[in-house]
């Protein structure tokens, strides 16, 4: 079975140097999956006192490129007269992705690869490097909204709907702030993940979410518009999360009887309602556990439990773990700060 934890020997070897980054901005490429990549990249030189990564701007043909925003940036580089010593190169793409039919673009792809550099995809970049035939054989993600392309276009490529893949020397993401979760692996990796939550911290982010975690898919976007009540069945549950309605009740409200509404959650989700509830709610809890310091106690009577104990053993039954258990975990793993000179903090510089 695939594990990232030995994603890649290069990732390793690469923390003994400095590491050159360029990012290839295709038009209207998302600006928060850039940002949440190069500001992660800057933060770890800032909280290591030390330049540990650099990166560049490329584009190809034309200098100036429009973002998602609106906001053009001028590009450092043209893939004509890129760097040449760069270590990996992120393709930033727009979402929904934008088909594009340059062949030299993608032959300046290939030609990357032959090199030895290593690839990655923000947002919908991975379709680029799909397209180039750079991803057959890896595991990959990209965008939700794309998820369904990649998999039908690309039969070769091991497509997941994770926030982040990381296989061997291709790196890609389902863009927006999993840039940064992307990013903060590959600092783990090279320099240990005690420096990675130390920016994970800096960014006030309330934790460091893994390859495992993933993309949250609006239920819509998943079934097609027809099935709206199955939609504002969901949206029911989705209110009412303190205080669980039955699925009679839900039925009610919804306006089908309760076996259409149970055919309804097993011919789309595979589930019966009430099983879809459940794991709703301790989706829920374990947000609350992880993101506030609410009692144990509290959180499970937030999400609809009536005791400490059946919280604990359905909580464990779903998880594997307590709640407790679960709130300890986050707590040892940033229990040790990085310890850095202040004399020797400094700005990035590229």
């Amino acid at each position: 079975m695939y594990k990232t934890e030995f994603a890649s020997r290069e990732i390793m070897q690469a923390s003994k140097k400095p590491q050159k980054y360029g990012f290839l901005l295709l038009p209207h490429y998302s600006m928060l999956g850039f940002s949440s990549a190069i500001e992660t990249l800057h933060m770890a030189n800032w909280v290591a006192g030390k330049e540990l990564y650099s990166f560049c701007t490329i584009s190809h043909e034309e200098r100036e490129i429009p973002s998602s925003t609106g906001v053009t940036t001028v590009s450092d580089y043209l893939t004509s007269d890129a760097p040449s010593d760069l270590d990996a190169i992120f393709v930033c793409g727009a979402s929904p992705v934008i088909k594009n039919e340059s062949q030299t673009l993608e032959n300046w792809i290939k030609k990357q690869a032959k090199k030895q550099v290593g690839l990655g995809g923000v947002c919908t970049g991975s379709y680029l490097l799909a397209k180039a035939g750079l991803l057959d054989g890896y595991r990959a993600t990209i965008h939700w909204r794309s998820l369904a392309n990649l998999r039908d276009e690309f039969l070769q490529t091991i497509v997941s709907n994770h926030l982040f893949e990381v296989d061997r020397d291709r790196y890609t993401c389902s863009g927006g702030t999993a840039a940064m979760d992307m990013m903060l692996f590959l600092i783990g990796k090279q320099h240990g993940m005690t420096l990675a939550s130390s920016i994970s911290e800096q960014f006030v982010c309330e934790r460091i979410r893994t390859h495992e975690d993933p993309q949250r898919i609006p239920l819509q976007a998943r079934i097609g518009t027809g099935q709206p009540k199955l939609v504002e069945a969901v949206q029911l549950m989705e209110a009412n999360i303190q205080e669980p309605l039955s699925s009679d009740d839900i039925a009610y409200h919804v306006g089908v009887s309760r076996r259409h509404l149970e055919r309804l959650f097993k011919g789309n989700l595979d589930i019966v309602p009430s099983r879809y509830y459940l794991e709703l709610r301790l989706q829920h809890a374990k947000q609350l556990i992880i993101q506030t310091d609410k009692a144990i106690t509290e959180v499970g009577v937030e999400c609809g439990f009536g005791s400490a104990p059946h919280f604990s053993t359905t909580y464990k039954g779903f998880f594997g773990v307590t709640p407790r258990e679960e709130r300890n975990k986050i707590h040892n793993k940033s229990a040790t700060p990085v310890q850095t000179d202040k004399k020797k903090r400094r700005l990035w510089k590229k």
